[in-house]
């Protein structure tokens, strides 16, 4: 990934280490699946969505399935525009054409680039936060407690008995997933199996084999959870896959 704006196609697994820009960077995923970690933790994002990181923010890549990256610079003077901190949005069928159409062609008219990229910046100022983020602990009682999930996230241990094997007790753990990381223990577990669940359909696994390596009782449960996070089932996820690799 260059840094200037463009796209290719990178293969599953690929990764790109850590590190910085002086500009904003916008990532999307026009087919496959782009995963960006900092320091706050891990963003996860489908072709539904677009990353999008400020100058200076250290973080690093990985792909998941082989995808279609789009690349998009956003100047230092513009980005004031977006959020402070690295997040992830959604993305309009408006945005979607903008992004490819500024990856996809040259400037043939002096500006058309600019005026496509002031309509992202328009379009992303008006599409919700929709994170498919992990935030990762500082407490050590905690971070030993998520290793644990991140080892086997399909493990239906309790909080109760994961507190047991780090020592501390389901009331405090309880704590400190809401004070650190903002949510409770079942809605952190909740999206770490979504992150893993987009791996696996990525890759082409099934739906109900997936339910069932996440860690869900049944696929109901799991296209319930999975559609509540994601905005689409995992089916549709699928099957956009497959439309847009043809």
């Amino acid at each position: 990934m260059s840094p200037r704006s463009g796209g290719g196609w990178l293969p599953h697994g690929y990764r790109l280490d850590t590190h910085s820009h002086p500009q904003g960077q916008l990532v999307y995923a026009a087919a496959g699946a782009l995963a960006t970690t900092t320091e706050r933790g891990t963003w996860v994002a489908p072709a539904n969505r677009v990353t999008w990181t400020p100058p200076g923010f250290d973080h690093s890549h990985r792909i998941y399935g082989r995808t279609d990256v789009r690349l998009v610079v956003i100047p230092v003077e513009l980005c004031d525009a977006l959020v402070a901190h690295p997040s992830v949005f959604a993305v309009s069928p408006l945005l979607r054409e903008a992004l490819l159409a500024l990856t996809d062609r040259r400037e043939v008219r002096p500006g058309a680039h600019e005026r496509l990229r002031a309509v992202v910046i328009d379009e992303l100022t008006a599409a919700p936060e929709q994170s498919l983020h992990l935030p990762e602990p500082r407490d050590d009682r905690l971070r030993a407690v998520t290793d644990l999930l991140h080892a086997d996230p399909g493990r239906t241990t309790t909080l109760t008995d994961l507190g047991r094997a780090v020592g501390a007790s389901d009331r405090t753990l309880s704590r400190l997933f809401h004070t650190e990381l903002g949510m409770s223990f079942h809605r952190w577990r909740t999206i770490l199996r979504i992150h893993h669940a987009l791996v696996h359909l990525t890759n082409g696994r099934s739906v109900t084999d997936t339910a069932t390596e996440c860690g869900w009782s049944n696929p109901s449960s799991f296209i319930e959870a999975f559609t509540e996070v994601v905005g689409q089932t995992p089916g549709r996820y699928q099957a956009d896959l497959r439309d847009d690799t043809q």
